[in-house]
């Protein structure tokens, strides 16, 4: 050997030839490397524990986000439940339903894309699933533009121009008040949603996910339904509640 160079030394088991990416070199296999697999995992099955795990320590910090809001709603609520339900009452129940029954199907579509990834289905069904999903998210945006419009023109957004003709004005706006903050934090969570979705129908198209790693469009699919789910808990907190205390 000459002077000044030194052979770098072979990592492994006695006997073995130290293979890149072949897995757990104490399991005594040889295990081809996936390409989507990063360099801090064992492998592909703890990589998808890992990432499963990250989205629900995210969506506990969602609920929590939202908790504070729903227990102000509960605060205020209790102090003049006549005064909500009478500004309940201005709400169109029929595009609060609709909306309802949107997010239903789109959480079912999402299912199916899920599913779709995990059975290593053609991209065209993947990408189907997921553009179906998209479009009822948009279409449940659209309904609550229509909505929000409708506030607008009628002077009932919160602030110097607010306007009550009923018996309780000044619940009115706090129940306007919590109702754009919530349904608006709801809608900005669909938003975001959305573009994720552009992402992972991308990745699809090119036939990136298969058997062994749909991952994202797992963690994504928990996102989506829990945004369907907190919109599940607004509907009657914030459409039904006129009813209940029959005021019309």
């Amino acid at each position: 050997m000459s002077e000044g160079y030194s052979e770098a030394p072979t990592v492994g088991l006695p006997g073995r030839v130290a293979i890149h990416g072949a897995g757990n070199p104490h399991d005594g296999h040889s295990h081809p490397h996936h390409p989507k697999l990063q360099h801090h995992f064992d492998d592909m099955g703890q990589q998808a524990e890992a990432s499963t795990l990250g989205m629900w320590v995210f969506l506990v910090t969602e609920i929590m986000f939202f908790g504070g809001l729903f227990m102000a709603y509960i605060v205020y609520r209790h102090q003049s439940p006549e005064g909500f339900a009478e500004a309940s009452n201005h709400l169109d129940v029929i595009w609060g339903a609709a909306n309802t029954v949107v997010l239903i199907v789109s959480s079912l579509t999402m299912a199916m894309a899920v599913r779709a990834a995990q059975t290593s289905a053609k991209p065209k069904t993947q990408v189907g699933w997921l553009v179906a999903t998209m479009i009822l998210g948009a279409a449940f945006l659209g309904v609550k533009a229509i909505e929000y419009t409708d506030k607008f023109t009628h002077h009932l957004v919160p602030g110097p121009h607010f306007q009550w003709t009923g018996q309780y004005p000044k619940p009115a706006e706090q129940f306007y008040s919590l109702y754009f903050c919530m349904t608006g934090l709801h809608a900005l969570h669909m938003v975001i949603g959305l573009g994720i979705m552009t992402v992972i129908t991308i990745m699809a198209w090119r036939r990136q996910f298969d058997e062994h790693y749909f991952t994202p469009v797992e963690v994504t699919g928990l996102y989506w339904h829990f945004v369907d789910i907190v919109w599940i808990f607004l509907f009657p907190l914030l459409y039904l509640i006129g009813y209940h205390y029959g005021a019309h």
